[in-house]
């Protein structure tokens, strides 16, 4: 499965945004929702077999869309999502401090 056709699912269960890669492996962002109904994502996970192959940065783009698509805004308090954020500027309308 190619990592543009990996689907990010949001597990307000778990607050977790997940993307699956393998059997049972997820990559995973976890968030907090503050009181202004802001998304502050607060880390950033890829099981380390799976490092170096992109996974994050795709999570991180279905973060952001899905993010988007509910017209809610990112607190960014994880620092891989602070430096996608800085290296993608598209998402200007979704970050929020």
């Amino acid at each position: 499965m190619s990592r543009t056709t990996r689907p990010v699912v949001d597990n307000s269960a778990q607050h977790r945004f997940e993307m699956p890669i393998d059997g049972d492996a997820i990559a995973a962002a976890y968030y907090r929702i503050d009181e202004n109904d802001r998304v502050t994502l607060i880390h950033t996970e890829v099981p380390s077999e799976y490092g170096g192959q992109g996974l994050a940065t795709a999570l991180a783009t279905g973060v952001f869309d899905l993010i988007r698509k509910a017209k809610r805004k990112a607190v960014l308090s994880c620092p891989f999502m602070a430096d996608f954020y800085q290296k993608h500027p598209e998402y200007a309308d979704v970050v929020d401090g």
